[in-house]
């Protein structure tokens, strides 16, 4: 069994390779997401991503997260693992210490305490970290034509996001690889590829 994470700002396209990574692992693999991998998460995100709630107290907005969470863990990702599967999961709990903590400002000590109430302290075996300037991730948000409540936060939120997935990627390298998401596509996956195969996750030859 094995748990991977993707990770990263609007933008960055992890999403794709989060997909593209489910399908190279085999069908054996399970592909979730946070927030909305449950039908409670579902509900939950809809609340969460909503534009109309801009009076969202950041203190609310991380309870939500790690409520979807909570479900998540509970009724997918254990399971799934408990089962001897592969998870890759589209973020997990260092988007809420990347976005709340380093990004709205809540206390990381108090995230973590709150996380592992959350989770029972599951950690991923290994997390990908889709690195994009918040320049370029943007671009590539407008040009969806539409986007969420986060998606539109202003620029400094983002860089202070970004900032903290990369303190977060540097203070733990045994868990982290960072991945260049300025690339085309089809090299981003090489590199995710293989970060995975030197985790001994994926056949050498799954490298293209």
């Amino acid at each position: 069994m094995t748990f991977i994470t993707l990770e990263g700002i609007e933008g960055s396209g992890k999403s794709t390779q989060a997909v593209r990574l489910t399908r190279a692992l085999g069908p054996a693999t399970i592909l979730t997401q946070e927030p909305g991998g449950t039908e409670i998460g579902r509900a939950i995100r809809t609340l969460l991503l909503d534009v109309r709630q801009k009076g969202m107290a950041p203190q609310t907005e991380v309870l939500l997260f790690f409520a979807d969470r909570a479900q998540h863990v509970a009724e997918v990702v254990r399971p799934a693992l408990s089962e001897g599967r592969t998870v890759v999961s589209d973020r997990y709990v260092d988007s809420s210490i990347a976005y709340q903590g380093y990004g709205r400002g809540i206390d990381l000590d108090l995230i973590r305490v709150v996380a592992r109430a959350a989770t029972g302290g599951l950690v991923p075996d290994l997390t990908l970290f889709i690195d994009v300037s918040v320049e370029v991730g943007l671009v590539r948000v407008g040009k969806r034509g539409h986007h969420d409540r986060l998606e539109g936060e202003v620029f400094e939120f983002h860089a202070r996001v970004r900032d903290g997935y990369r303190t977060l990627a540097a203070a733990d390298p045994g868990r982290w690889v960072s991945i260049d998401g300025e690339a085309d596509a089809d090299d981003v996956e090489r590199q995710v590829m293989e970060a995975v195969v030197a985790r001994g996750m994926l056949a050498g030859d799954a490298v293209r």
